[in-house]
């Protein structure tokens, strides 16, 4: 069986994490992904920590694609790179606005020799407005879009704002581009006609904010919290020093009832204090002491995960990573792959989120150095080798194993 995208050529022009990713996910489905990189560098190669020359953070996102570096300023670059284009059916970049347009590869340029290419832009604000030139990096567009303010309201922080660990508009902006370019080719399929899909980073964190409906109706979401709500859930502490989360909220009626029979404390319904959410809210100290107490009895996780499952409810303990990645649930489902560190050995990384009946996932991919495949992929296109040559001694073709190596190293 192949996999679910083999056949698919994407030609990849992205840089750092969101659009990376979404390559990166459709190699990991089967796509043939060919990253194009300028002189500079992708910065994400940058990103530490190293094994030898190969960044891990570049590994992650970038490894399985080829990797073709040429400088775009010279018209035999631009020229190599559109014969590339003519061929894609993907082409997928994460430039500012107009960047590529003045290269001669913007999507309307490419349409006139490849109709069918489905083009894909991601930016932080859209490839039109106001905003459109704006610089966008993930914490910006977090800042913008009230990320960074529900971290205040949620977590306490008052005036002192702070900003995530983790670079969510990346990552959201990436699969949703991944969702993009399926759903073009789905239309592609059925019309037989291309498009340019624009993806904002900006718009994708309001798509993904479940939170968004109840502050743009002006709902005041702090008396009884939903349901199940991430910052509601509390953190407790075992005996034996392992903490663990229940993913509910003693504050939300229904809930509270839960909560009471879980922990055989019908009693605390006719306790005064938690009589209504603003009661429960208003005395959680005391609340959450009954949880923690009641928790602390418990020396076995299994009994503890039992009683509370018994309610409906959900119960996960906080690991790092590595913890994860040693769990007999990563060991079964595959989800830790080793990757190649290009020094001998190899690097772990997460595996495919995916299992398909009816296709098999291609193995982990190498990740390459800047330009690795220069040769390899000008001569599959029966360039002359006395013109690679030239191309490369006028450093229109470049090479290097890091980005603080001299070029032709690779």
């Amino acid at each position: 069986m192949g996999a679910p995208l083999d056949g698919l050529k994407v030609i990849d022009f992205t840089r750092v994490l969101a659009g990376p990713l979404c390559t990166k996910t459709l190699r990991d489905l089967g796509a043939e992904v060919l990253k194009i990189e300028p002189p500079g560098g992708d910065s994400g190669r940058g990103g530490v920590p190293h094994i030898g020359t190969m960044s891990v953070y570049y590994a992650q996102q970038n490894a399985g694609k080829r990797n073709l570096s040429l400088d775009l300023n010279w018209p035999e670059a631009r020229a190599i790179v559109a014969d590339l284009c003519r061929e894609a059916d993907v082409i997928v970049e994460n430039f500012r606005p107009g960047t590529l347009t003045r290269f001669g590869l913007g999507y309307e340029q490419v349409r006139e020799f490849n109709p069918s290419v489905v083009y894909v832009s991601m930016s932080g604000y859209g490839q039109t407005g106001p905003w459109r030139n704006r610089p966008a990096f993930a914490p910006t567009v977090q800042a913008e879009t009230g990320l960074t303010d529900i971290l205040r309201e949620h977590y306490g922080y008052g005036d002192e704002l702070r900003n995530d660990a983790c670079s969510h508009a990346d990552v959201y902006t990436g699969l949703h581009g991944v969702i993009a370019v399926l759903a073009a080719l789905q239309h592609r399929n059925r019309t037989g006609e291309g498009q340019h899909v624009d993806v904002s980073m900006a718009a994708t964190m309001l798509a993904v904010n479940e939170r968004a409906g109840a502050q743009l109706c002006g709902v005041d979401t702090k008396g009884e919290p939903p349901a199940l709500s991430a910052p509601e859930s509390h953190i407790f502490r075992l005996p034996d020093g392992r903490q663990v989360t229940i993913a509910a909220s003693p504050i939300y009626s229904p809930m509270f009832v839960r909560f009471c029979s879980m922990m055989r404390r019908t009693d605390l319904l006719l306790d005064p204090r938690f009589a209504s959410a603003p009661l429960r809210r208003q005395n959680l100290d005391a609340l959450l002491a009954e949880v923690r107490a009641w928790i602390l009895t418990f020396t076995d996780l299994e009994e503890l995960q039992a009683q509370v499952s018994e309610q409906g409810l959900a119960i996960g303990v906080v690991r790092t990573t590595s913890e994860l990645a040693e769990s007999e649930w990563a060991q079964a489902w595959g989800a830790i792959v080793e990757v190649d560190d290009r020094e001998g050995g190899t690097m772990r990384m997460p595996g495919p989120p995916w299992r398909f009946s009816g296709a098999t996932l291609p193995p982990p991919g190498i990740p390459a150095f800047q330009g690795e495949h220069n040769v390899e992929l000008l001569e599959e296109r029966n360039v002359d080798p006395a013109l690679i040559e030239e191309l490369r001694k006028r450093k229109i073709l470049l090479s290097r194993r890091s980005l603080r190596g001299a070029f032709d190293e690779a």
